[in-house]
C-alpha cells in the first residue's frame, strides 16, 4: 500500500538514512558531510513551519521524501519555490518519485505558488557518481531547463555542473 503524508520529526532518522546514501556515494547532492540527526531534524522543522515536507511510504516504510522552500529568500520571490526529492536507492523506477512530486506540486499550487525550481547536479560525462537521470525525470514532469552553471561543484575529485529547471504551476495574476 502506498501512502503520502507530512513528515514528522520522528521520521528524521529514516529520511537521513535515505539522504546519507546520496551524500556519501553520489554527486547528486554537493553536501559532503552527513549532517547530525539534530541538524537534519532542525532542517525538517524549519522548512515544515512554512512549506510542505512530505514522504511516501510503501507498506508502512518511508521510501522517499520531497520538500520545498523559499527561492532565494527575498519578498519578490514569494510565489517561487525550490523543490527537492530523494528516493531510497533501492526503490527507484517504481513511480514513487512521480507520485511524491505531483503531491508536492498540488500542495504548492493550492498555496498560490506559481514557479517551481529545481537545482540539479549535471555532467557532460556520466560516471559512477552522477548520471543525468534527474534531468530526464524533471523533463517528464514538465520542467524545462532554464540555466547552466559550469563546473561550480567539486566532489570526488571532479568538477560538476549545475542546471536549473523550472515549471510554472499557476497563473501569474
Amino acid at each position: 500500500m502506498i501512502e503520502i503524508r507530512n513528515v514528522v520529526k520522528e521520521d528524521s532518522n529514516r529520511i537521513l538514512d535515505i539522504y546519507r546514501y546520496y551524500i556519501i556515494n553520489t554527486a547528486i547532492t554537493f553536501e559532503e558531510k552527513v549532517p547530525t540527526i539534530e541538524e537534519f531534524r532542525n532542517r525538517i522543522i524549519s522548512i515544515s513551519n512554512k512549506y510542505p515536507y512530505i514522504c511516501i511510504l510503501e507498506d508502512g516504510v518511508i521510501k522517499g521524501y520531497a520538500y520545498s522552500h523559499e527561492y532565494y529568500g527575498r519578498d519578490a520571490y514569494k510565489y517561487s519555490n525550490e523543490i527537492s526529492i530523494y528516493i531510497d536507492k533501492d526503490s527507484k523506477g517504481k513511480g514513487l518519485g512521480k507520485m511524491l512530486y505531483l503531491e508536492l506540486e498540488n500542495r504548492l499550487k493550492n498555496m498560490g505558488i506559481t514557479n517551481l525550481y529545481s537545482c540539479i547536479a549535471h555532467t557532460d560525462i556520466e560516471d559512477e557518481y552522477l548520471n543525468n537521470d534527474s534531468e530526464l525525470f524533471h523533463n517528464k514532469l514538465g520542467f524545462k531547463r532554464v540555466g547552466l552553471f559550469t563546473k561550480c561543484g567539486y566532489k570526488f575529485n571532479k568538477w560538476y555542473d549545475v542546471i536549473w529547471m523550472e515549471k510554472i504551476i499557476n497563473e501569474h495574476n
